[in-house]
């Protein structure tokens, strides 16, 4: 019998990929000190670019040969808020693109706040930040968007531990 589809409405992004395996009662004050709440995360995915080649004397199909692989972009989207974490870090890397590089991860939520799977991404660099469209005949919220560019996803067995210690300490340090 198959399980049912996971409901993906409940999520959070971080930029450290520790974050994934925090404890509970450290988990519960993430949301407190990270810039994750977010309308909409899309991109999550990885593409193999492949090349035909056709062999001489066969007919019958043409060989499909591996090139390179590649990540799409993560593009996140939230209500325009005060704060400025998101600005920050994608002019930062206008400037050192070295030093403005982080980890993170999306984890996936169920209903009652618990974590059920984590995508983790290394390297992530702010490539593109949108601002809000406005429009004086819409009463409509101002959303801003940030794509970021990375090198690589990995997917996160929640339901191993790590030792963190204070990483929510870490987290808020990151944004100070």
């Amino acid at each position: 019998m198959m399980a049912d589809p996971i409901q993906g409405f409940r999520f959070v992004v971080t930029l450290d990929k520790a974050d994934a395996y925090l404890p509970a009662a450290q988990a519960a004050r993430l949301p407190l000190v990270a810039p994750g709440e977010f309308r909409e995360a899309k991109g999550l995915g990885a593409e193999l670019e492949v090349m035909g080649y056709a062999e001489g004397g066969n007919n019958g199909f043409v060989h499909q040969l591996p090139v390179r692989h590649s990540w799409t972009r993560i593009v996140l989207q939230r209500g325009v808020v005060r704060d400025p974490v998101l600005w920050g870090w994608y002019q930062a890397g206008l400037t050192q693109s070295l030093g403005a590089r982080r980890d993170g991860s999306i984890l996936l939520l169920n209903p009652a706040g618990g974590k059920l799977m984590a995508w983790n991404f290394k390297g992530g660099i702010a490539a593109k930040w949108g601002g809000p469209e406005l429009n004086a005949m819409e009463n409509a919220i101002a959303l801003e968007s940030l794509e970021i560019a990375h090198h690589g996803l990995t997917h996160t067995n929640i339901g191993a531990t790590i030792d963190v210690g204070a990483v929510v300490d870490t987290v808020v340090g990151i944004f100070r």
